[in-house]
């Protein structure tokens, strides 16, 4: 497995809409090598999610980090590839909420967000999945699929009045 480079705000690669998989394409040992990839990749840098244009991969496929719940056997991290994902909002409702991202380092920003979602997709072995998600998976999943279609999170901010460095985010906006 390899740490992959990840884009940065400004490179084109983060503009464009990537492309949808074909199933077959989903067994073929480079692409399970780019989810390996792109889950090392995740790891090293401490994010709760990546999407495939963050590491110069124009293709629809996000990992995304799922923290499971006292009432379940593991509560750790699930990492969850998702290809082709597709989300529908289970509510009208937005919640603002904090989010940042490593192709645009050390800021923070407050983005509206359906709280519940319904994400279908493929999974790494190319079979159909529906996960019900809610809380801040939702958010990552959102993100990250957002990325999928050149949209960054400072795109979907109501206002850049809370858009902040991580510094100033801790000392300002972090309540103990």
């Amino acid at each position: 497995m390899s740490i992959l480079k990840v884009a940065r705000m400004g490179n084109p690669v983060l503009r464009e809409k990537a492309r949808l998989l074909d199933p077959t394409e989903v067994r073929r040992p480079e692409f399970q090598k780019l989810i390996d990839d792109m889950i090392e990749t995740m790891n090293e840098y401490r994010g709760i999610g990546l999407a495939a244009p963050q590491v110069h991969e124009s293709v629809r496929l996000v990992i995304i980090g799922i923290q499971g719940d006292d009432e379940d056997d593991d509560p750790a991290l699930k990492i969850i590839p998702l290809i082709n994902p597709e989300i529908a909002p289970l509510t009208d409702e937005l919640v603002e909420g904090w989010e940042g991202c490593l192709s645009i380092p050390e800021v923070r920003g407050q983005v509206p967000r359906a709280p519940r979602i319904r994400v279908q997709a493929l999974d790494r072995r190319g079979k159909r999945l529906t996960l019900d998600i809610e809380g801040f998976p939702a958010r990552v999943a959102q993100h990250e699929t957002d990325h999928l279609d050149g949209v960054l999170f400072i795109d979907r901010m109501r206002s850049l009045s809370t858009l902040t460095y991580m510094d100033e985010y801790a000392r300002f906006w972090v309540k103990d």
